[in-house]
């Protein structure tokens, strides 16, 4: 039986192959002589469908396969299959009809090496973490309230939409200066080295500003980012150059790099401030929403507000209290007035009890020592005159008899000196029998 592997005769004439059936015949021929096989080689642009199967091309440096991982075989893996990793798979030869592609069906997978490009990656990331670049001890906490959002990335990536779309949305009122730089290719690393620089001297530029408004009038940019969307370990290599990671770590303010999908590392992803899963998460990352700070305002406010009612609240309690117990000075006075003639009449009271005491004394002593006693008796009057002489003197109302007057102002305060009574001031006069009103002309000082 020929196969349609084999040279036709000159003579005769090629058989006419529909094309499904020449697909098929081309399978049946590759199953026949191939299968099932082995292959090595370099993963490349894997990607798990929404099914579970997986798609994927295997490469080495003279050629690559396409490759299709269906999810009963993909859901035995042991691993994380990832862009640049070499590995080995088994499976079967065919040909997807459909296309008219060569395509290797992968039933089993497992790792034979990291590949080339993987290989070049961990040597570095080894290199510049002994050198203390990722150490967490040098990444800068992310500003609050960023005044300005630097952003560099390619002008025609889709991650330059999704992140001005999120920063409109949240932070509107933020600038954002946008550098574009390369972001794939061989260009890439130095167009993003040159494009940061170029940011670092306008923060640079800013901080000076902000420090001395006349040295100049360059943006305040407080963040950067760092971005680009998904792709292979090869669209991403530009992210892994070690200028730049030296780059990275050189920034003035804090930096973030969102590159590729939540499952891409980078270099850049070690080396920034902090790593964001995507362009938009980095995004927002640095953008808090403009309401939750105005929503932290009002309740910061409301705060406030009750702590400032309720230390007006004590204050005014305390001055009523402080009312209460000082009084008014007429009222404090009159008290005073009320106490001290209470303790003359007590003394009054206690001067008769002994004078009687001393008399009912004098008559049984008399008939005994009528001369000494009369003298004691006589001594003993004039020391109780004397003593009732100077209660009497303590009486404020003899005091104001004898031509003196209390003064007070309009609010009942006394009036003690020469400066509490101002040309025009209104004053009352408290006399021995009653009050008058007087009007201040002119104070003298003694």
């Amino acid at each position: 039986m020929n196969s349609i592997f084999e040279s036709p005769s000159p003579a005769a004439a090629p058989r006419v192959w529909e094309v499904g059936a020449l697909c098929h015949a081309i399978g049946d021929a590759l199953q026949a002589r191939f299968n099932p096989v082995a292959v090595r080689g370099e993963l490349s642009g894997f990607s798990r469908a929404a099914s579970g199967h997986c798609y994927f091309n295997l490469k080495d440096a003279s050629g690559q396969l396409r490759c299709a991982m269906f999810r009963r075989a993909a859901d035995h893996l042991g691993f994380a299959p990832r862009d640049g990793e070499l590995v080995e798979v088994r499976g079967r030869l065919g040909v997807y009809e459909q296309r008219g592609d060569l395509q290797l069906v992968v039933e089993s997978m497992q790792r034979a090496g990291q590949g080339a490009l993987f290989e070049q990656f961990l040597r570095l990331k080894a290199q510049l973490e002994a050198e203390g670049l990722f150490e967490p001890a040098r990444k800068r906490p992310l500003p609050a309230l960023p005044r300005g959002i630097g952003v560099v990335t390619s002008l025609g990536a889709a991650a330059l939409h999704d992140v001005v779309t999120a920063l409109r949305r949240r932070v509107p009122h933020i600038p954002v200066l946008i550098v574009p730089a390369l972001v794939q290719g061989a260009q890439a690393p130095q167009s993003l080295v040159q494009a940061l620089s170029k940011l670092y001297r306008m923060a640079q530029d800013g901080q000076a500003t902000q420090r001395d408004p006349a040295a100049g009038d360059g943006p305040i940019i407080d963040t950067i980012l760092l971005v680009r969307g998904g792709g292979s370990l090869e669209d991403l290599w530009a992210f892994n150059d070690e200028q730049l990671a030296r780059t990275i770590v050189q920034s003035p303010v804090p930096l973030i790099s969102g590159v590729g999908h939540e499952t891409d590392f980078t270099i850049a992803d070690f080396c920034a401030d902090l790593r964001a899963p995507t362009p938009t998460a980095a995004a927002e990352l640095v953008a808090q929403p403009r309401e939750v700070w105005l929503g932290a305002l009002d309740l910061l406010q409301g705060r406030l507000d009750n702590a400032v009612q309720r230390l007006l609240d004590r204050q005014a309690q305390r001055l009523d209290l402080a009312a209460q117990r000082l009084g008014r000075p007429s009222e404090q006075l009159a008290r005073n007035r009320l106490q001290l003639a209470r303790q003359a009449q007590r003394l009054r009271h206690a001067m008769l009890l002994k004078l009687q005491r001393l008399t009912q004394n004098q008559q049984a002593l008399q008939s005994h020592f009528p001369q000494v006693l009369q003298r004691g008796l006589e001594q003993q009057r004039q020391k109780l005159e004397r003593m009732d002489l100077r209660l009497q003197l303590l009486d404020p109302r003899l005091v104001l008899q004898r031509g003196y007057a209390l003064l007070s102002d309009e609010q009942g305060r006394p009036v003690t000196q020469v400066r509490q009574a101002p040309p025009g001031a209104a004053l009352k006069a408290q006399l021995s029998d009653g009050t008058v009103d007087v009007v201040v002309t002119q104070p003298r000082l003694l």
